[in-house]
């Protein structure tokens, strides 16, 4: 989707960013923009000694963010080392990350491409059964995701935004970060903002059940998910990592209701407090998906109305099971 965070490169500046951070020897044979992303530019690159890379770039400087976008590339490319080095999940390798600014005015990191596709790409062609095997191993892989500890909660950028010894002060000032972004962006809101934070208040305290900060990919909806021959090749994009509450994960939301993988992730969570705080979170995403489409300026009006129809929705089963 055209974004107006995306960066776009010309094919002698892509030559340039390869040859610095690759090694002056690589060539490009073919480069192509992908397009299915809809913040950071991503270009699939075709070099000279056979390796296929992605090249992702962060938004430019001056371009409108929220709040938790801010440094979002360097917590990607932290959570995928840690991942990859823990070898129980595939993502790619990352070959070479650079934020200087020195050689591009945005951070930019190469990493390995991925055999496969997107699952939202293909989920519909597939058998129920090969969809139940895939939701299976997600549910296995988004667990072992979830055992890395970490030692605080927040962001996993590590600087300082949002970083906090307790779950509760830490989600509260994430989700009154996006409403404050809407009000500043002048973004559609279901009810005056006073009256959403009243209704937030309700739901905190279910979150003091949280205490082990765990790592949470956040954005693991079946666009970062790659399959290839009814298996999982890989899951990509870690911007959106943290540490906090697993119930954060996307196959816990609203739009999803897999019993596959609830059956690899081993657990329902059914308690009165799980579930609270599953509404919790699908109001919070809700909130973002809306309010992005102002900093982002979303030009598709079916999806803009459809972000206001959801959240509208969605603020109705807030209020009224609180």
């Amino acid at each position: 989707m055209e974004s107006f965070t995306k960066s776009k490169l010309t094919e002698q500046q892509l030559v340039i960013l390869t040859a610095a951070a690759l090694g002056p020897e690589i060539g490009i044979i073919n480069s192509r923009e992908l397009t299915g992303g809809m913040f950071n530019a991503a270009y699939e690159l075709e070099l000279s000694d056979g390796r296929a890379v992605i090249l992702k770039i962060a938004p430019p400087s001056g371009v409108e963010l929220l709040t938790y976008e801010h440094n979002i590339m360097q917590a990607e490319v932290a959570a995928l080392r840690l991942v990859h080095a823990a070898g129980k999940v595939p993502v790619p390798e990352v070959y070479a990350y650079d934020d200087s600014l020195q050689l591009y005015p945005s951070p930019f990191f190469f990493m390995e491409k991925i055999d496969g596709q997107p699952y939202n790409e293909v989920k519909e062609e597939l058998s129920a059964e090969t969809r139940a095997s895939i939701e299976t191993q997600l549910g296995i892989y988004n667990r072992e995701i979830n055992e890395l500890r970490g030692d605080r909660f927040g962001y996993f950028d590590n600087t300082g935004k949002r970083n906090e010894q307790d779950w509760r002060t830490t989600f509260k000032g994430m989700i009154l970060d996006i409403l404050e972004d809407g009000q500043r962006l002048n973004a559609w809101l279901p009810a005056p903002v006073e009256e959403i934070k009243l209704e937030i208040d309700k739901y905190l305290p279910a979150l003091d059940e949280v205490t082990v900060p765990r790592l949470v990919h956040w954005d693991l909806w079946n666009g970062n998910l790659f399959v290839k021959e009814g298996a999982i090749s890989s899951i990509i994009d870690w911007e959106r990592a943290l540490w906090g509450d697993v119930l954060l994960e996307y196959y816990f939301r609203h739009f999803e209701n897999s019993a596959a993988f609830h059956k690899g992730y081993g657990s329902e969570f059914t308690s009165p407090n799980e579930q609270r705080r599953i509404r919790l979170y699908d109001f919070y995403l809700d909130l973002i998906l809306c309010i992005e489409c102002y900093s982002r300026q979303y030009e598709d009006q079916d999806h803009r109305n459809w972000t206001q129809d959801n959240l509208q929705d969605s603020w109705e089963r807030f209020i009224n099971e609180a």
